[in-house]
C-alpha cells in the first residue's frame, strides 16, 4: 500500500478558510468481492470565494465518475490522491464514484478472513488521514460535517456505523444522521459479528465481536458493560454535556493496529481484548481504562475536536488522564496511578529523552505525516502526567469547571489551545497560560535531586518529599509527606529536614513528571529496603528511579539485578512485577549486560519467579502466580528448564496451577523452538490444536524463531521482500526472528537490515513501516558496528516518516545500551 502526499498545515489552513463543509451522503457496496468495494460519495460544502478552487482527497484503486454541480469532471485529473475541484460556487454538490481497495494492514477498509471458520469482517480505520482509502473527503479535523451512511452487505451480516443503524431491507443499511464530526471519526463496521446489547440511562449499548470469538465476549461481557455503566455515570456527573452521539457500540476487531479508536458512536478495540486466555487483573484494569480513554474522546476529541494537529495533546492527553482518573474513581481498579506510574509514564520518560522528542504542544505540525509520529509517550503519557500536575496545581474544582466551560464555548465544533487555556483560566483566575508556556512547550524531562549545584528544572512542580525513617525490624516507615512547589530554574537545596530520614523520596505520590535521584544515604536505604515501602505508588516512583538509572548508566546493569533478586519476589502489586520481569528480562539481561553474562542474569531471574511461584502455591494471588509462569519461560534456559518446559506442556499444566491455556502454550513452544529444542513438526500440531487467529500468530513467532537457516530465510523474505502478510502476522513473524542465543546463525542478515526495511516500507506503506522499524530491528545486536551503519544509513537515504522515527528510537535505545555495557564491565 503505497504511501499518500502529506496534507500539509498551509494547505489544510487555506481549505478550512475557503470551504464550509455541511454533509456527507456515503453509500459503501461491501458485495463486490474479496478486492475492492464500491463507494459513492455526495458531498454539499459552501465556498466562501465563488469562482475558486481546491481539491478533495480519495485513494481509490479506480475513479469511476466524479461530478461537480451537474458538470463532469475528468477522472483523469486525480493526480495520486488528490482531485481537483475548479470554479466552484457559493453552494456545493460533488458527487464521487470509485472502487476502493481492501487493506491488510490496518489501514482504511481492513479486510480479515477467520481462520477458525472462514468468516470475513471489515472495519475501517481513518485516522490519521485514512478516511479518504474508504470515501472521498476533506481529510482534516476542522472540516467537521454530518454523515448519513448506508450500506449494501451480505445478508448474514451486521453492519455498524457512527449513526443508530437499522437494516431496511436484506442487506440494505441506512443510518441516522450524525452530528458534526471529523473525516477521521467515520466508521463502518461489517461481517456476521456477534452482539451483546444492553442499555444504560437511555443510551443503547451494543458489544461486537467475531463469532469464534463469541463465548470469550460473553463471558467478560458483565465486566465490560459494568465498566462501561459506570464510566458514563461518573462522566455525566462531572462533565455538564451529556453523551452527545446517540448508541454507543464497542466493536471488538481483529488485526486493529490501535490499542482503540474513538469513533463517535462506533468504538473499535484490538480484540485482543476480549480474554481467550487466563490474564492477570493488571490487563483487566488495562481494558478498562481504554474503555474509559476512548470514551472520554466523546467529549475531549468528537464533541469538541482540535483545529489541526499540532493540538492533538487535546484529544489524547486528555483521554489518557481521565481513562486513569474515572477507572480509580469508579470501579474496583482503585491503583490506576500505580500501574501508570511503573509503565505508562516510563513510555513518556524515555521518548522525551531522545534527539526526536518535541514538546506536549508543538508549536506547528507541518504535515499530517509528522502528525502520526506524534502519537507516542509524550502525546500520551507525558500529556497526561502534565494534566494531573495541571490538577494539581489548579484544584480539581477549577480544573473541570474549566473544562466544562470549554465544552461549552466549542460543542460540535474546533478548538485550539489558546481556547483550552482561555477557558482554564477564566475558570480558575491563575495565570495558565503562563503554565502552558512551561509545561507544554518545552521537551525533555527535569531530574528532581535533593541538592543541586546547578539548575536542572526546566518547569515548575508541585510535589511531595516522602520522609522515611528505619522501624525496629528495618524496614521504611513513612514519618511525613511535605508539600514542596519547585520553582523554574531552582538551584541549591530542595529540602533538608532535620532529623534527616533514612530515605527521602521526592515526588512521592507522583504527582509530576521527572526523573528522581537520592543522596548517598537514601539510595543505601533503598537497596536494602525497597519492598518494605508500605504505599504500592510509592514503591513504583522508586522502582522507575531504579530503572531510570540503569538506563542513565548510572546504575550498573548488575546492580539494577540485584535490586530486582532482593524485592521483587515479595512485591505484592502484579503491575510492578510484571513491569520490572519484562525490562529485566528484554532489556538488562539481553541488551545491557555483557553477552557472556546473561545466562547468569537470567538464571537470577527465573529464581525470583520460583520463589513468587512457591509463596502463591496456596492460590493466593493467581495474578501473581501467572506472571511467575510468564517470566519462567521467558528466562528458560538449560537442561533442567527445557524439561520442565516439555513436562508443563505435556501435561497441559504447571504444577499448582495455572493450567496451559492457548496464549501460555505457545509461549512454551516459542521458547522450545529458540532453544531448538521443538522444531515444525511440534509447530504443525500445535496450530492443529489452535487454529484461531491468534493461533496463527503463534505458529509464525515460532517458525520464525527456529534456529535453522533455512526457517530464518523463509521468514526473512515474508518479511521484507513478500507482501503478502497481514499487519500481525508481520509483527508476529518479526517478534520471533531475532533471538540473543542465536547469534552466531543471524549475524549474516543484521548488515541486510537496513536498506531491507527500507524497501519494504516503500512498496507497502507506514504500517509495514512501524511494524519492521519497531519489531523487525535487530535489538539483540549491541554493537558499535549496527549503530554506525543505522546512523549512515539515515544520513544517506531519503526513509518514510514512519521508519525513519522508529530507526531514531532504536538507535537512541542502542545508544543507551552501549553505555550500559561500559558501565556493567
Amino acid at each position: 500500500m503505497s504511501p499518500m502526499p502529506a496534507l500539509t498545515r498551509a494547505e489544510a489552513q487555506t481549505r478550512a478558510r475557503l470551504l464550509d463543509v455541511r454533509s456527507y451522503s456515503i453509500d459503501v457496496d461491501l458485495t463486490r468481492g474479496g478486492e475492492v468495494f464500491g463507494c459513492a460519495t455526495r458531498v454539499r460544502f459552501g465556498c466562501a470565494e465563488p469562482g475558486g478552487s481546491t481539491f478533495i482527497e480519495i485513494k481509490p484503486e479506480a475513479l469511476r465518475r466524479a461530478v461537480l454541480n451537474g458538470r463532469e469532471l475528468d477522472p483523469a485529473a486525480l493526480a495520486e490522491n488528490r482531485l481537483p475541484l475548479d470554479d466552484l460556487a457559493a453552494d456545493n454538490e460533488l458527487v464521487v464514484e470509485a472502487e476502493m481497495r481492501y487493506s491488510h494492514t490496518g489501514e482504511g477498509m481492513h479486510r480479515f478472513t477467520d481462520p477458525v471458520d472462514g468468516e470475513t469482517y471489515l472495519y475501517s480505520a481513518c485516522a490519521l488521514d485514512e478516511a479518504q482509502r474508504v470515501f472521498a473527503a476533506f481529510d482534516q479535523p476542522d472540516l467537521k460535517a454530518v454523515f448519513e451512511v448506508a450500506v449494501t452487505a451480505p445478508e448474514d451480516w451486521t453492519v455498524l456505523s457512527n449513526g443508530v443503524g437499522e437494516q431496511v431491507r436484506p442487506g440494505r443499511w441506512e443510518f441516522t444522521a450524525t452530528p458534526p464530526i471529523s473525516t477521521y471519526l467515520a466508521a463502518v463496521v461489517a461481517g456476521p459479528y456477534h452482539a451483546v446489547r444492553s442499555e444504560h440511562d437511555g443510551i443503547p449499548l451494543g458489544l461486537y465481536c467475531r463469532r469464534s470469538l463469541a463465548r470469550h465476549l460473553e463471558d467478560d461481557a458483565e465486566e465490560i458493560l459494568r465498566i462501561t455503566r459506570r464510566c458514563f455515570d461518573r462522566y455525566h456527573e462531572i462533565f455538564d454535556e451529556r453523551y452527545p452521539f446517540g448508541s454507543y457500540d464497542q466493536a471488538f476487531v481483529p488485526e486493529f493496529n490501535w490499542g482503540a479508536m474513538e469513533n463517535p458512536g462506533c468504538v473499535t478495540f484490538r480484540d485482543e481484548f476480549v480474554f481467550r486466555s487466563a490474564v492477570t487483573d493488571t490487563q483487566r484494569e488495562e481494558r478498562a481504562i481504554v474503555i474509559a480513554h476512548e470514551m472520554a474522546h466523546m467529549w475531549f476529541g468528537d464533541l469538541v475536536t482540535m483545529r489541526w494537529w499540532d493540538d492533538l495533546w487535546l484529544n489524547e492527553s486528555f483521554a489518557e488522564y481521565m481513562g486513569q482518573q474515572i477507572i480509580s474513581e469508579a470501579t474496583r481498579f482503585e491503583q490506576t496511578w500505580t500501574a501508570f506510574g511503573v509503565r505508562r509514564k516510563s513510555w513518556g520518560y524515555d521518548a522525551d529523552q531522545r534527539a526526536n522528542t518535541h514538546p506536549v504542544a508543538p508549536e506547528r505540525v507541518d504535515d499530517t505525516a509528522e502528525a502520526l509520529l506524534n502519537f507516542d509517550g509524550i502525546s500520551y503519557a507525558k500529556g497526561a502526567s502534565a494534566v494531573r500536575q495541571l490538577v494539581a496545581w489548579l484544584g480539581r474544582d477549577a480544573f473541570l469547571a474549566g473544562i466544562n466551560e470549554h465544552f461549552s464555548r466549542h460543542r460540535y465544533g474546533n478548538a485550539t489551545l489558546a481556547d483550552f487555556l482561555d477557558a482554564l483560566a477564566s475558570a480558575s483566575g491563575r495565570d495558565v497560560h503562563g503554565w502552558a508556556e512551561s509545561w507544554l512547550r518545552t521537551t525533555g524531562v527535569d531530574t528532581l535531586r535533593p541538592e543541586a549545584e546547578s539548575a536542572d528544572v526546566r518547569r515548575p512542580h508541585r510535589i511531595r518529599a516522602g520522609l522515611y525513617d528505619r522501624d525496629g525490624d528495618g524496614g521504611l516507615a513513612l514519618r511525613e509527606v511535605v508539600p514542596l512547589d519547585v520553582e523554574q530554574g531552582h538551584k541549591g537545596t530542595l529540602i533538608a529536614p532535620e532529623p534527616r530520614p533514612d530515605l527521602l523520596l521526592l515526588n512521592d505520590g507522583d504527582l509530576t513528571y521527572a526523573k528522581v535521584r537520592f543522596d548517598e544515604g537514601s539510595w543505601h536505604a533503598v537497596t536494602e529496603s525497597l519492598g518494605t515501602v508500605e504505599a504500592p505508588l510509592s514503591r513504583a516512583v522508586l522502582w522507575t528511579a531504579a530503572r531510570d538509572m540503569v538506563r542513565d548508566a548510572e546504575l550498573p546493569a548488575s546492580a539494577f539485578i540485584e535490586l530486582v533478586v532482593r524485592h521483587l519476589p515479595n512485591e505484592p502489586v502484579v503491575a510492578i512485577v510484571e513491569t520490572v520481569l519484562e525490562f529485566s528480562r528484554h532489556q538488562v539481561a539481553d541488551r545491557y549486560l555483557p553477552p557472556e553474562r546473561r545466562a547468569d542474569a537470567l538464571a537470577e531471574l527465573t529464581g525470583v519467579c520460583r520463589r513468587i511461584l512457591r509463596r502463591t502455591e496456596d492460590g493466593s494471588d493467581e495474578g501473581l502466580r501467572l506472571t511467575a509462569v510468564r517470566g519462567m519461560i521467558a528466562c528458560a534456559q538449560g537442561p533442567r528448564a527445557v524439561a520442565e518446559l516439555a513436562d508443563w506442556l505435556e501435561a497441559d499444566s504447571v504444577p499448582g496451577g495455572p493450567l496451559l491455556d492457548p496464549a501460555l502454550r505457545w509461549k512454551v513452544l516459542l521458547r522450545l523452538c529458540v532453544l531448538g529444542e521443538a522444531g515444525e513438526d511440534r509447530v504443525a500440531a500445535e496450530l492443529e490444536r489452535d487454529p484461531s487467529a491468534t493461533g496463527h500468530e503463534g505458529a509464525a513467532r515460532c517458525r520464525a524463531a527456529l534456529p535453522d537457516r533455512d526457517a530464518k530465510a523463509a521468514a526473512w523474505r515474508a518479511l521484507f521482500r513478500e507482501d503478502e502478510l497481514s499487519n500481525y502476522l508481520l509483527t508476529a513473524t518479526a517478534e520471533g526472528f531475532w533471538q540473543p542465543e542465536q547469534r552466531e546463525l543471524l549475524a549474516a542478515w543484521v548488515p541486510l537490515y537496513f536498506d531491507e526495511a527500507l524497501a519494504a516500507t516503500e512498496r507497502r506503506g507506514q504500517a509495514v513501516g512501524r511494524v519492521l522499524g519497531r519489531f523487525g530491528f535487530p535489538e539483540h545486536a549491541v554493537e558499535p558496528d549496527l549503530l554506525r551503519a543505522g546512523e549512515a544509513h539515515l544520513k544517506d537515504n531519503e526513509v518514510p516518516p514512519s521508519l525513519r522515527r522508529r530507526l531514531e528510537d532504536q538507535l537512541d535505545d542502542l545508544r543507551r545500551a552501549l553505555r550500559a555495557r561500559h558501565a556493567a564491565v
